[in-house]
């Protein structure tokens, strides 16, 4: 199942359980077994929710390492949720290219709407940007929008 709809609800409980994994520090499987007990997991893109959940963690240094060069401040000092938001749009734009760059980073924005601080959205939406400028760059060249 790859719905949109799916992916957003997969995109959620990612936020929600890269969370989990930062602040407690819990196996990144044992979050997954509670996410698949505590959840609905049948309007759940899982095998996306499943890659990025194990993902993230095994290419963090690549990941963080995408980002962090565009935030005004060390990555430590930013709260858990923009931190995790941050991660699931970079793994997309690094490593999911069927996902167009802006898909990615509208999803992003619209978590931090959601789940993150006032006003995060504008962040991650600049820093997202920036990423995708790195690592899509014949994409957005091609983008007839973006000229």
């Amino acid at each position: 199942m790859s719905l949109p709809s799916a992916r957003k609800k997969a995109r959620q409980l990612l936020v929600q359980a890269l969370y989990q994994w930062q602040v407690s520090g819990s196996d990144i499987g044992v979050i997954e077994t509670e996410f698949f007990t505590d959840n609905n997991m049948a309007k759940v893109d899982t095998e996306f929710f499943r890659e990025l959940l194990h993902g993230i963690p095994g290419k963090l240094d690549e990941i963080d390492g995408a980002y962090e060069p565009h935030l005004d401040r060390k990555s430590k000092d930013l709260d858990p949720i923009s931190r995790a938001i941050l991660r699931v749009g970079t793994y997309e734009l690094s490593f999911r290219i069927d996902v167009p760059y802006k898909v990615a980073i509208n999803e992003a924005v619209n978590l931090a709407k959601k789940f993150g601080p006032t006003d995060a959205y504008k962040y991650i939406n600049g820093i997202l940007d920036k990423v995708a400028m790195a690592k899509r760059a014949v994409e957005i060249k091609a983008d007839p929008k973006r000229r």
